[in-house]
C-alpha cells in the first residue's frame, strides 16, 4: 500500500502579498494603530513594515503569515456572529468578562506579542459559533 502524498501547499512566498493586502484593510477596518499593527505582525522592524505597507506586498516570514491567518480567521468568526459588521469591529475593542479575557478586551489579548495569543482568541470565537 502506497501512502498517498500531502497536497502541496503554496510557499510563504506567494502568500506574501495576498496576506499583507488582507491584513492592511483588516486593521483599517478595525481601527488599530501602528504600534498595534506592528505588534499583531510580530514585531518587524519599522522599514519593514512600512515597506510592506506602502508595496502591499513582500515576503514576510512562515510567523508573519501564520499571526495573518489567525487574525483573518478571527475577521471570519466576528462576522458569522455578528450580523452587523461594526458591532463585530466594536466587539474586538470592547472589555469582555469571559474567562480568557479577564475584563479586558480580546484586543488587548491578542496585543500581548505571542502567536499563542491569536490562536486562543480565534480558538475562543470558533467554539462561540458552534
Amino acid at each position: 500500500m502506497s501512502a498517498s502524498p500531502l497536497p502541496e501547499t503554496a510557499p510563504a512566498d506567494a502568500l506574501g502579498g495576498p496576506a499583507l493586502r488582507a491584513f492592511f484593510q483588516l486593521v483599517e477596518q478595525w481601527k488599530l494603530r501602528i504600534t498595534d499593527q506592528r505588534r499583531l505582525l510580530g514585531d518587524p522592524p519599522e522599514s519593514t513594515f512600512y515597506k510592506w505597507k506602502r508595496q502591499q506586498d513582500g515576503m514576510p516570514g512562515r510567523d508573519t503569515i501564520e499571526r495573518i491567518s489567525y487574525l483573518l480567521g478571527i475577521w471570519k468568526s466576528l462576522q458569522i456572529l455578528f450580523p452587523d459588521p461594526q458591532q463585530a469591529d466594536a466587539w474586538l475593542h470592547r472589555p469582555n468578562q469571559a474567562p480568557l479575557f479577564g475584563g479586558h478586551s480580546a484586543l488587548e489579548r491578542m496585543l500581548s506579542g505571542n502567536v499563542a495569543d491569536l490562536y486562543v482568541v480565534r480558538q475562543y470565537l470558533d467554539a462561540q459559533r458552534g
